[in-house]
């Protein structure tokens, strides 16, 4: 059940030119799995912002947050400073599984959909998992060193970059191919085009965290529904995790 509470801000620091990191302390009980989000009040806007939870701690009362700017609302959340407090919905979404069964599951993620596979690659190691994460952006300006604090968790991480000016040339599934990856699930997040050729090109299971603009953030409006073979479901409240099966791309 998700909180709606106020919390403070604890740090709130750039790590590239549009990524920035958020630390805020609060109640996280209503936080259950990784992949939840929360949805972030704008002081002068009419709709929250939902952002994903990149980390969190139940025994600090603490939740991370990454997100890049781009709007307005963003932009003022870059200059909320340490100590504001923060109207914010908490622990909202269903969360990525934990029960698929795999050992070497893959997080693939694109971009800003990189932040909430840390927190998941911690639960998988807690359960004796041994996920390896691959990272994808645009070039080494959009990369903001996730694949670092994967490292210090003994997570296995790679980087894929458009234009090759680090790691491996081209999308995460190059990085797949040309290292020899072998998983046995993937859990993804990122833009809809990747995770559409990840659906489509991957045969293996998986599962998918769907970014999307909302309204209400918890299934009351129905301006956030995706398309699956049940009909259509809302990525707020049904989401924003899917399995691959369920959708249907167009």
């Amino acid at each position: 059940m998700e909180i709606k509470g106020n919390y403070t801000i604890i740090s709130n620091r750039r790590l590239t030119h549009k990524t920035w990191v958020m630390t805020l302390g609060g109640d996280t009980s209503a936080i259950t799995a990784p992949g939840q989000f929360v949805n972030i009040a704008i002081p002068g806007k009419y709709l929250r912002r939902p952002i994903s939870i990149c980390d969190y701690s139940h025994e600090r009362g603490e939740v991370v947050l990454l997100y890049d700017v781009i709007g307005e609302g963003t932009k003022a959340m870059s200059e909320m400073k340490q100590g504001d407090n923060v109207d914010m919905l908490n622990g909202l979404g269903n969360g990525f599984s934990l029960d698929s069964g795999a050992e070497s599951p893959l997080l693939l993620g694109g971009g800003i959909g990189c932040a909430p596979l840390l927190n998941l690659a911690r639960a998988l190691k807690r359960l004796g998992k041994n996920p390896i994460a691959i990272l994808g952006y645009n070039k080494d300006a959009d990369s903001f060193g996730m694949d670092k604090w994967f490292e210090e968790i003994g997570v296995e991480a790679h980087i894929a970059t458009v234009d090759g000016s680090v790691g491996t040339k081209g999308f995460v599934t190059d990085v797949i191919r040309e290292k020899n990856i072998n998983g046995d699930y993937f859990h993804a997040c990122g833009p809809m085009p990747m995770l559409k050729a990840l659906c489509n090109g991957l045969d293996i299971p998986g599962e998918v965290s769907i970014e999307s603009r909302m309204g209400c953030g918890f299934g009351a409006c129905m301006c956030c529904s995706v398309e699956t073979r049940d009909g259509s479901k809302r990525i707020c409240k049904d989401g924003p995790i899917f399995r691959k099966e369920e959708l249907i791309w167009k």
